[in-house]
């Protein structure tokens, strides 16, 4: 699953990235793989820290987040922003507006990126996966402690929300 998270930020990383004067020819797959690093920590940071509501609710919306402005908007997305922007100075030396406009570009593309393949069930892709992938499979567990109103995990409140298996709650 974390192979598919590289390729999807690898076929987002088109203007920002690939195609950057600002950003070595060399530096392109470090950079992605940078990304792609940061996407993976920030979901797993979120999941750890009794965010899953919080995700959840992202990757549901699908009507003005989809764009790069109303992600930017968004608590997580701007975390991941920052901490982005910040690797490209420490590591890539980067100034910092050359690392902010990447970092703004690149990160809200990859989520949005996230949310459509989640929101599109033929894609086989999912949010639980990738959790689950990124957590070492403890994503459910994770849910589970940090959501003490006793659902079924995030398996259930990720099939509640999609429009899964017919569980038509509230």
């Amino acid at each position: 699953m974390l192979e598919e998270l590289f390729n999807l930020v690898k076929s987002a990383a088109g203007s920002a990235v690939i195609n950057n004067p600002n950003v070595p020819d060399e530096k392109n797959n470090d950079i992605v793989a940078e990304a792609t690093s940061t996407v993976a920590s920030g979901l797993r940071n979120i999941v750890a820290g009794g965010g899953v509501g919080s995700l959840i609710s992202m990757f549901n919306k699908k009507d003005g987040q989809q764009s790069g402005g109303g992600l930017l908007s968004n608590p997580i997305v701007a975390m991941m922003v920052g901490h982005f922007a910040g690797k490209l100075m420490n590591k890539y030396n980067m100034n910092e507006s050359q690392a902010s406009n990447v970092s703004s570009s690149l990160i809200p593309n990859v989520i949005n990126s996230l949310i459509n393949k989640s929101n599109d069930q033929s894609s086989g892709f999912s949010l639980d996966n990738l959790l689950n992938s990124i957590t070492g499979g403890k994503a459910a567990e994770v849910a589970a402690a940090n959501n003490s109103e006793g659902g079924g995990g995030l398996s259930s409140i990720l099939n509640s929300l999609g429009g899964g298996s017919g569980n038509g709650g509230d």
